[in-house]
Protein backbone atom coordinates (compact mmCIF):
# COMPACT_ATOMS: atom_id res chain seq x y z
CA UNK A 1 0.00 0.00 0.00
CA UNK A 2 0.80 3.90 -0.18
CA UNK A 3 0.30 6.38 1.67
CA UNK A 4 0.63 9.23 -1.11
CA UNK A 5 3.33 11.02 -1.80
CA UNK A 6 4.11 12.31 1.69
CA UNK A 7 3.68 9.41 3.91
CA UNK A 8 3.68 9.99 7.74
CA UNK A 9 6.67 8.42 8.48
CA UNK A 10 5.28 7.22 12.23
CA UNK A 11 3.31 4.79 10.78
CA UNK A 12 5.80 2.57 8.97
CA UNK A 13 7.86 3.37 12.44
CA UNK A 14 5.06 1.88 14.55
CA UNK A 15 5.16 -1.18 12.82
CA UNK A 16 8.47 -1.78 13.18
CA UNK A 17 8.63 -4.50 15.84
CA UNK A 18 10.83 -3.89 18.69
CA UNK A 19 14.01 -5.73 20.05
CA UNK A 20 12.21 -7.30 23.18
CA UNK A 21 14.62 -9.83 23.86
CA UNK A 22 17.85 -9.39 25.42
CA UNK A 23 20.12 -11.41 26.92
CA UNK A 24 23.67 -11.68 27.64
CA UNK A 25 26.38 -14.73 27.12
CA UNK A 26 29.84 -15.71 27.52
CA UNK A 27 32.23 -14.08 25.36
CA UNK A 28 33.50 -15.82 21.89
CA UNK A 29 36.94 -16.92 21.36
CA UNK A 30 36.85 -16.57 17.74
CA UNK A 31 34.59 -13.25 16.74
CA UNK A 32 35.36 -14.07 12.82
CA UNK A 33 34.48 -17.73 12.64
CA UNK A 34 31.53 -16.99 15.20
CA UNK A 35 30.01 -13.97 12.86
CA UNK A 36 30.60 -16.27 9.74
CA UNK A 37 28.61 -19.23 11.08
CA UNK A 38 25.82 -17.04 12.00
CA UNK A 39 25.80 -15.69 8.51
CA UNK A 40 25.99 -19.43 6.68
CA UNK A 41 23.12 -20.59 8.79
CA UNK A 42 20.96 -18.34 6.50
CA UNK A 43 18.46 -16.98 9.17
CA UNK A 44 16.86 -14.55 7.01
CA UNK A 45 16.52 -13.36 3.49
CA UNK A 46 18.96 -10.58 4.28
CA UNK A 47 21.88 -10.50 7.12
CA UNK A 48 25.40 -8.26 7.57
CA UNK A 49 28.20 -9.02 9.47
CA UNK A 50 30.03 -5.73 10.29
CA UNK A 51 33.51 -5.63 12.41
CA UNK A 52 33.47 -1.98 13.97
CA UNK A 53 36.52 -0.63 15.71
CA UNK A 54 38.14 -1.99 18.31
CA UNK A 55 37.46 -6.00 17.84
CA UNK A 56 33.53 -5.77 18.27
CA UNK A 57 31.61 -7.47 15.76
CA UNK A 58 27.97 -7.39 14.96
CA UNK A 59 25.71 -9.70 13.44
CA UNK A 60 21.75 -8.55 11.86
CA UNK A 61 19.37 -10.53 9.98
CA UNK A 62 16.08 -9.75 9.45
CA UNK A 63 13.80 -9.68 5.93
CA UNK A 64 10.58 -7.43 7.06
CA UNK A 65 11.68 -3.81 7.92
CA UNK A 66 13.99 -2.16 5.27
CA UNK A 67 14.32 1.06 3.92
CA UNK A 68 15.44 1.86 0.41
CA UNK A 69 16.00 4.56 -2.16
CA UNK A 70 16.37 5.69 -5.74
CA UNK A 71 16.88 9.23 -7.74
CA UNK A 72 13.25 9.88 -7.26
CA UNK A 73 11.58 7.40 -4.65
CA UNK A 74 12.33 5.87 -1.14
CA UNK A 75 9.99 2.40 -0.06
CA UNK A 76 9.28 1.56 3.45
CA UNK A 77 8.38 -1.79 4.41
CA UNK A 78 7.45 -3.23 7.64
CA UNK A 79 4.64 -6.22 8.57
CA UNK A 80 3.82 -7.01 5.24
CA UNK A 81 3.19 -3.22 4.56
CA UNK A 82 4.71 -0.55 1.90
CA UNK A 83 4.84 2.99 1.97
CA UNK A 84 5.96 4.91 -1.20
CA UNK A 85 7.44 8.71 -1.08
CA UNK A 86 9.33 11.07 -3.52
CA UNK A 87 12.78 12.11 -2.85
CA UNK A 88 12.75 14.96 -5.05
CA UNK A 89 16.27 13.78 -5.81
CA UNK A 90 17.62 14.11 -2.51
CA UNK A 91 17.52 10.71 -1.26
CA UNK A 92 19.50 10.95 1.96
CA UNK A 93 17.30 13.27 3.46
CA UNK A 94 14.20 11.47 3.06
CA UNK A 95 16.58 7.80 4.58
CA UNK A 96 17.17 10.36 7.43
CA UNK A 97 13.35 11.93 7.73
CA UNK A 98 12.29 8.18 7.97
CA UNK A 99 14.93 7.07 10.01
CA UNK A 100 14.27 9.47 12.67
CA UNK A 101 10.77 8.05 13.15
CA UNK A 102 12.12 4.72 15.00
CA UNK A 103 11.40 4.69 18.23
CA UNK A 104 14.16 4.81 20.88
CA UNK A 105 15.63 1.42 22.77
CA UNK A 106 17.58 2.34 25.64
CA UNK A 107 21.29 3.79 24.96
CA UNK A 108 22.79 4.02 21.43
CA UNK A 109 18.66 3.98 19.90
CA UNK A 110 17.22 1.56 17.73
CA UNK A 111 20.58 0.14 14.92
CA UNK A 112 20.34 0.02 11.25
CA UNK A 113 22.69 -1.33 8.65
CA UNK A 114 23.18 -0.77 4.89
CA UNK A 115 24.71 0.50 2.04
CA UNK A 116 25.73 3.42 -0.02
CA UNK A 117 25.75 3.05 -3.81
CA UNK A 118 28.49 4.69 -5.62
CA UNK A 119 26.05 6.32 -7.89
CA UNK A 120 24.98 8.52 -4.85
CA UNK A 121 27.64 10.51 -5.63
CA UNK A 122 26.56 12.31 -8.89
CA UNK A 123 23.13 13.70 -7.00
CA UNK A 124 25.43 14.98 -4.39
CA UNK A 125 28.17 16.63 -6.11
CA UNK A 126 27.84 16.20 -10.47
CA UNK A 127 25.14 15.62 -12.69
CA UNK A 128 21.91 14.16 -11.32
CA UNK A 129 21.24 12.01 -14.41
CA UNK A 130 24.47 10.20 -13.80
CA UNK A 131 23.30 8.42 -10.94
CA UNK A 132 20.76 6.23 -12.53
CA UNK A 133 17.38 4.61 -11.68
CA UNK A 134 18.88 1.55 -9.52
CA UNK A 135 18.84 1.83 -6.01
CA UNK A 136 21.46 4.46 -4.03
CA UNK A 137 20.53 3.69 -0.65
CA UNK A 138 18.94 0.29 0.92
CA UNK A 139 19.01 -0.43 5.12
CA UNK A 140 17.88 -3.26 6.86
CA UNK A 141 16.46 -2.59 10.58
CA UNK A 142 17.16 -6.10 11.98
CA UNK A 143 14.87 -8.74 13.46
CA UNK A 144 17.89 -10.15 15.50
CA UNK A 145 21.10 -8.97 16.42
CA UNK A 146 24.17 -10.30 17.69
CA UNK A 147 27.21 -8.04 19.47
CA UNK A 148 30.32 -9.87 20.11
CA UNK A 149 33.07 -8.46 22.37
CA UNK A 150 36.07 -9.14 24.34
CA UNK A 151 33.76 -9.95 27.50
CA UNK A 152 30.53 -10.50 26.52
CA UNK A 153 28.16 -11.98 23.54
CA UNK A 154 24.81 -9.68 23.68
CA UNK A 155 21.80 -11.40 21.76
CA UNK A 156 18.40 -9.11 20.81
CA UNK A 157 15.64 -10.18 18.88
CA UNK A 158 12.42 -9.11 18.31
CA UNK A 159 10.69 -12.45 19.46
CA UNK A 160 11.81 -15.69 21.89
CA UNK A 161 12.00 -17.70 18.31
CA UNK A 162 14.37 -15.50 16.78
CA UNK A 163 16.48 -15.56 20.03
CA UNK A 164 16.00 -19.20 20.38
CA UNK A 165 17.90 -19.84 16.70
CA UNK A 166 20.81 -17.29 17.18
CA UNK A 167 21.02 -19.09 20.76
CA UNK A 168 21.39 -22.43 19.37
CA UNK A 169 23.94 -21.75 16.88
CA UNK A 170 26.20 -20.00 19.39
CA UNK A 171 25.87 -23.22 21.85
CA UNK A 172 25.87 -25.98 18.74
CA UNK A 173 29.55 -26.94 17.83
CA UNK A 174 30.53 -25.68 14.74
CA UNK A 175 29.37 -28.27 11.38
CA UNK A 176 32.33 -29.91 9.99
CA UNK A 177 32.77 -28.99 6.80
CA UNK A 178 35.57 -30.10 3.88
CA UNK A 179 37.66 -27.68 3.21
CA UNK A 180 36.26 -24.92 0.47
CA UNK A 181 38.06 -25.08 -2.73
CA UNK A 182 40.70 -22.99 -3.49
CA UNK A 183 42.25 -21.28 -7.04
CA UNK A 184 46.55 -22.52 -7.93
CA UNK A 185 48.28 -19.17 -7.40
CA UNK A 186 48.86 -19.02 -10.85
CA UNK A 187 44.76 -18.80 -11.88
CA UNK A 188 44.46 -16.02 -9.61
CA UNK A 189 47.39 -13.80 -10.32
CA UNK A 190 45.83 -14.50 -14.30
CA UNK A 191 42.32 -12.79 -12.82
CA UNK A 192 44.33 -10.03 -11.18
CA UNK A 193 45.89 -9.27 -14.64
CA UNK A 194 42.75 -9.22 -16.46
CA UNK A 195 41.86 -6.16 -18.37
CA UNK A 196 45.17 -4.36 -17.75
CA UNK A 197 45.93 -2.62 -21.25
CA UNK A 198 41.92 -1.26 -20.95
CA UNK A 199 42.70 -0.02 -18.02
CA UNK A 200 46.36 1.58 -18.53
CA UNK A 201 45.17 3.26 -22.01
CA UNK A 202 42.38 5.08 -19.08
CA UNK A 203 44.82 6.02 -16.69
CA UNK A 204 46.83 7.37 -19.81
CA UNK A 205 43.77 9.73 -20.59
CA UNK A 206 42.98 10.59 -17.12
CA UNK A 207 46.51 12.48 -17.30
CA UNK A 208 46.07 14.39 -20.09
CA UNK A 209 42.84 15.43 -18.35
CA UNK A 210 45.15 16.63 -15.24
CA UNK A 211 47.78 18.07 -17.84
CA UNK A 212 45.27 20.43 -19.38
CA UNK A 213 44.15 21.87 -15.92
CA UNK A 214 40.33 19.91 -16.17
CA UNK A 215 41.29 18.45 -12.33
CA UNK A 216 43.96 17.66 -9.71
CA UNK A 217 43.66 13.81 -9.01
CA UNK A 218 40.94 11.03 -9.98
CA UNK A 219 41.00 7.55 -8.82
CA UNK A 220 40.40 4.84 -11.96
CA UNK A 221 39.54 1.55 -11.30
CA UNK A 222 38.93 -1.63 -13.28
CA UNK A 223 36.55 -4.69 -13.15
CA UNK A 224 37.60 -8.07 -12.65
CA UNK A 225 34.74 -10.10 -13.48
CA UNK A 226 34.89 -13.97 -12.35
CA UNK A 227 33.92 -16.79 -14.92
CA UNK A 228 30.37 -17.56 -14.21
CA UNK A 229 31.15 -21.35 -13.94
CA UNK A 230 33.18 -20.33 -10.48
CA UNK A 231 30.48 -20.40 -7.51
CA UNK A 232 32.20 -18.87 -4.62
CA UNK A 233 31.78 -19.18 -1.12
CA UNK A 234 31.37 -15.59 0.06
CA UNK A 235 31.20 -16.77 3.89
CA UNK A 236 34.41 -18.72 3.63
CA UNK A 237 35.86 -16.52 1.52
CA UNK A 238 35.59 -13.49 4.01
CA UNK A 239 36.99 -16.04 6.82
CA UNK A 240 39.94 -16.46 4.74
CA UNK A 241 40.26 -13.07 3.75
CA UNK A 242 39.84 -11.62 7.23
CA UNK A 243 42.40 -13.89 8.68
CA UNK A 244 45.21 -12.32 6.48
CA UNK A 245 44.05 -8.72 6.25
CA UNK A 246 44.68 -5.92 8.90
CA UNK A 247 41.25 -3.80 7.47
CA UNK A 248 40.36 -0.65 9.15
CA UNK A 249 36.35 -2.37 8.86
CA UNK A 250 35.42 -5.42 7.43
CA UNK A 251 31.97 -7.11 6.46
CA UNK A 252 30.04 -9.69 5.16
CA UNK A 253 26.55 -9.19 3.80
CA UNK A 254 24.00 -10.40 1.31
CA UNK A 255 21.77 -7.16 1.40
CA UNK A 256 19.26 -4.94 -0.82
CA UNK A 257 20.71 -7.28 -3.65
CA UNK A 258 24.21 -7.04 -3.14
CA UNK A 259 26.68 -9.77 -1.93
CA UNK A 260 29.83 -8.78 -0.87
CA UNK A 261 33.01 -9.73 1.54
CA UNK A 262 35.31 -7.20 2.17
CA UNK A 263 38.25 -5.72 3.95
CA UNK A 264 37.76 -2.31 4.21
CA UNK A 265 41.05 0.41 4.69
CA UNK A 266 39.56 2.83 5.52
CA UNK A 267 36.03 4.58 6.90
CA UNK A 268 34.14 7.16 5.08
CA UNK A 269 32.96 8.40 8.15
CA UNK A 270 32.62 7.69 11.97
CA UNK A 271 30.16 10.15 13.61
CA UNK A 272 29.17 9.55 17.78
CA UNK A 273 26.40 10.09 19.69
CA UNK A 274 28.38 13.04 20.88
CA UNK A 275 28.91 14.93 17.74
CA UNK A 276 32.83 14.46 17.38
CA UNK A 277 32.74 13.16 13.50
CA UNK A 278 35.85 11.19 12.00
CA UNK A 279 37.24 10.30 8.39
CA UNK A 280 40.55 9.12 7.64
CA UNK A 281 41.47 9.75 3.45
CA UNK A 282 44.42 7.02 2.77
CA UNK A 283 45.89 8.17 -0.68
CA UNK A 284 49.41 6.73 -1.20
CA UNK A 285 50.38 3.28 -1.79
CA UNK A 286 53.31 0.51 -1.53
CA UNK A 287 53.19 -3.58 -1.90
CA UNK A 288 53.39 -5.09 1.52
CA UNK A 289 54.31 -8.88 1.35
CA UNK A 290 56.04 -11.58 3.79
CA UNK A 291 59.81 -9.46 4.24
CA UNK A 292 60.07 -6.96 6.83
CA UNK A 293 63.13 -5.49 5.27
CA UNK A 294 61.60 -5.00 1.70
CA UNK A 295 58.26 -3.82 3.61
CA UNK A 296 60.60 -0.99 5.54
CA UNK A 297 62.22 -0.11 2.20
CA UNK A 298 58.96 0.14 0.63
CA UNK A 299 57.84 2.63 3.66
CA UNK A 300 60.10 4.60 3.41
CA UNK A 301 59.78 4.74 -0.12
CA UNK A 302 56.76 5.65 0.14
CA UNK A 303 57.31 8.52 2.46
CA UNK A 304 59.79 10.20 0.32
CA UNK A 305 57.66 9.82 -3.01
CA UNK A 306 56.78 13.36 -4.47
CA UNK A 307 53.74 11.35 -6.57
CA UNK A 308 52.54 9.99 -3.41
CA UNK A 309 52.53 12.76 -0.97
CA UNK A 310 51.44 15.17 -3.29
CA UNK A 311 48.29 12.74 -4.06
CA UNK A 312 47.75 12.66 -0.11
CA UNK A 313 47.69 15.90 0.84
CA UNK A 314 45.27 16.84 -1.97
CA UNK A 315 42.90 14.47 -0.40
CA UNK A 316 43.47 15.60 3.28
CA UNK A 317 43.19 19.13 1.75
CA UNK A 318 39.54 18.29 0.45
CA UNK A 319 39.02 16.35 3.78
CA UNK A 320 39.38 19.31 5.73
CA UNK A 321 36.94 21.08 3.52
CA UNK A 322 34.18 18.90 3.50
CA UNK A 323 34.12 18.78 6.94
CA UNK A 324 34.87 22.32 7.83
CA UNK A 325 31.23 22.19 5.94
CA UNK A 326 29.25 20.68 8.71
CA UNK A 327 31.34 21.19 11.86
CA UNK A 328 31.57 23.72 14.22
CA UNK A 329 33.97 27.00 13.60
CA UNK A 330 37.72 26.11 14.68
CA UNK A 331 36.84 22.41 15.95
CA UNK A 332 38.39 21.04 12.68
CA UNK A 333 41.74 19.28 13.15
CA UNK A 334 43.90 16.68 11.55
CA UNK A 335 44.70 14.25 14.36
CA UNK A 336 47.19 12.75 12.87
CA UNK A 337 49.42 13.37 9.25
CA UNK A 338 51.06 11.08 7.19
CA UNK A 339 51.41 7.61 9.04
CA UNK A 340 51.53 4.88 7.17
CA UNK A 341 49.00 2.17 7.65
CA UNK A 342 49.35 -1.80 6.77
CA UNK A 343 46.04 -3.12 4.74
CA UNK A 344 46.35 -6.46 3.72
CA UNK A 345 49.07 -6.84 0.95
CA UNK A 346 49.47 -3.18 0.79
CA UNK A 347 50.47 0.01 3.04
CA UNK A 348 49.23 3.47 2.32
CA UNK A 349 49.85 6.78 3.80
CA UNK A 350 47.18 7.70 6.00
CA UNK A 351 45.34 11.18 7.94
CA UNK A 352 42.96 11.46 10.22
CA UNK A 353 40.78 14.63 10.24
CA UNK A 354 38.24 14.99 13.66
CA UNK A 355 35.79 17.38 14.19
CA UNK A 356 32.61 18.63 15.76
CA UNK A 357 29.35 18.89 14.03
CA UNK A 358 27.21 22.01 14.27
CA UNK A 359 24.24 21.50 16.38
CA UNK A 360 21.99 21.83 13.59
CA UNK A 361 23.59 18.72 12.00
CA UNK A 362 22.72 15.13 12.15
CA UNK A 363 24.91 12.46 10.55
CA UNK A 364 23.20 12.15 7.11
CA UNK A 365 24.07 15.76 6.61
CA UNK A 366 28.27 14.99 7.31
CA UNK A 367 27.61 11.70 5.10
CA UNK A 368 26.52 13.72 2.32
CA UNK A 369 29.63 16.55 2.54
CA UNK A 370 32.08 13.64 2.73
CA UNK A 371 30.31 10.76 0.79
CA UNK A 372 32.01 9.53 -1.80
CA UNK A 373 35.02 9.15 0.28
CA UNK A 374 37.94 11.63 -1.77
CA UNK A 375 40.55 8.64 -1.93
CA UNK A 376 37.81 6.73 -4.47
CA UNK A 377 36.76 9.89 -6.55
CA UNK A 378 39.36 12.32 -6.66
CA UNK A 379 40.07 16.15 -6.64
CA UNK A 380 37.85 18.25 -7.08
CA UNK A 381 34.86 15.63 -6.69
CA UNK A 382 32.79 16.96 -9.33
CA UNK A 383 35.62 16.87 -12.18
CA UNK A 384 36.50 13.81 -10.76
CA UNK A 385 33.17 12.35 -11.17
CA UNK A 386 32.90 13.59 -14.44
CA UNK A 387 36.75 12.23 -15.88
CA UNK A 388 35.37 8.82 -14.13
CA UNK A 389 32.29 8.87 -16.56
CA UNK A 390 34.13 9.35 -18.95
CA UNK A 391 37.39 6.88 -18.74
CA UNK A 392 35.65 4.04 -16.56
CA UNK A 393 33.38 0.98 -18.13
CA UNK A 394 30.07 1.01 -16.61
CA UNK A 395 28.61 1.88 -13.43
CA UNK A 396 30.48 1.11 -10.14
CA UNK A 397 27.45 0.50 -7.61
CA UNK A 398 28.92 -0.66 -4.35
CA UNK A 399 32.68 -0.15 -5.17
CA UNK A 400 33.60 3.20 -3.43
CA UNK A 401 30.58 3.06 -1.83
CA UNK A 402 29.75 2.46 1.36
CA UNK A 403 28.55 -0.14 4.24
CA UNK A 404 27.74 0.92 8.02
CA UNK A 405 25.72 0.53 10.59
CA UNK A 406 24.05 3.44 12.58
CA UNK A 407 21.45 4.18 15.57
CA UNK A 408 18.52 6.44 15.98
CA UNK A 409 20.83 7.71 18.38
CA UNK A 410 23.05 9.64 16.08
CA UNK A 411 25.87 7.49 15.58
CA UNK A 412 26.49 6.03 11.94
CA UNK A 413 29.85 4.45 10.94
CA UNK A 414 30.57 4.42 7.30
CA UNK A 415 33.35 1.84 5.82
CA UNK A 416 34.61 2.55 1.83
CA UNK A 417 33.99 -0.38 -0.07
CA UNK A 418 37.32 -1.12 -1.34
CA UNK A 419 38.61 -4.54 -1.21
CA UNK A 420 35.93 -6.27 -1.70
CA UNK A 421 34.27 -9.28 -3.15
CA UNK A 422 30.99 -8.33 -4.95
CA UNK A 423 28.23 -10.24 -6.24
CA UNK A 424 24.41 -9.02 -8.09
CA UNK A 425 22.67 -11.23 -9.92
CA UNK A 426 24.43 -13.69 -11.36
CA UNK A 427 27.96 -11.79 -11.98
CA UNK A 428 30.14 -11.74 -8.92
CA UNK A 429 33.72 -9.25 -9.59
CA UNK A 430 36.78 -8.22 -7.58
CA UNK A 431 37.32 -4.09 -8.83
CA UNK A 432 40.80 -1.65 -7.64
CA UNK A 433 41.67 1.28 -8.54
CA UNK A 434 44.33 3.44 -8.65
CA UNK A 435 44.77 7.56 -7.43
CA UNK A 436 46.11 9.38 -10.87
CA UNK A 437 47.92 12.45 -10.98
CA UNK A 438 49.77 14.22 -13.29
CA UNK A 439 53.05 12.49 -12.36
CA UNK A 440 51.18 9.19 -12.71
CA UNK A 441 52.43 6.33 -15.65
CA UNK A 442 50.18 3.94 -16.68
CA UNK A 443 52.45 1.06 -15.88
CA UNK A 444 52.54 1.96 -12.29
CA UNK A 445 49.01 2.42 -11.50
CA UNK A 446 48.77 -1.17 -13.36
CA UNK A 447 51.09 -2.19 -10.47
CA UNK A 448 49.02 -0.23 -7.77
CA UNK A 449 45.89 -2.08 -8.65
CA UNK A 450 47.51 -5.71 -8.56
CA UNK A 451 48.73 -5.01 -5.62
CA UNK A 452 45.41 -4.10 -3.71
CA UNK A 453 43.76 -6.69 -5.93
CA UNK A 454 45.86 -9.23 -4.13
CA UNK A 455 44.53 -8.49 -0.39
CA UNK A 456 41.29 -10.54 -1.90
CA UNK A 457 41.99 -12.52 -5.00
CA UNK A 458 44.31 -15.23 -3.11
CA UNK A 459 41.79 -15.95 -0.61
CA UNK A 460 38.32 -16.60 -2.68
CA UNK A 461 36.79 -19.94 -1.79
CA UNK A 462 34.59 -22.17 -3.82
CA UNK A 463 31.83 -24.50 -3.64
CA UNK A 464 30.66 -27.11 -5.54
CA UNK A 465 26.82 -26.54 -4.33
Amino acid sequence: MSTGSRPTWEAWANSVPPLACASTREPCHDPAAIATRLAQARLADQYMVYEAEGGVWHFAAGSAVSLTANATSITARASGRTWTSRTDQQPLTAFATALSALRDEGDGGRHFYGWAAFELSHLLHADPAASGDQPLLHVLIPSVEVTLTGDRTLVRAVDEAWARKVTDLLVEPPAQRGAPDELPPETSEGFIAAGAGAYGRAVARTVADIRAGFLEKAVVSRKVLLPAELRVDFPETYLAGRRANTPARSYLMDLGGYRAAGFSPETVLEVGEDGRVSTQPLAGTRARGADPVENERRRVELLTDPKEIHEHAVSVRLAWEEMEAVCRPGSVVVEEFMAVRPRGSVQHLASRVTGRLRPETGPWAAFASLFPAITATGVSKRAALQALARHEEGVRGLYGGAVFRGSTGGALDAALVLRTLIGAGDEVWLRAGAGVTAQSSPEREIEETCEKLRSVAPYLRFTED
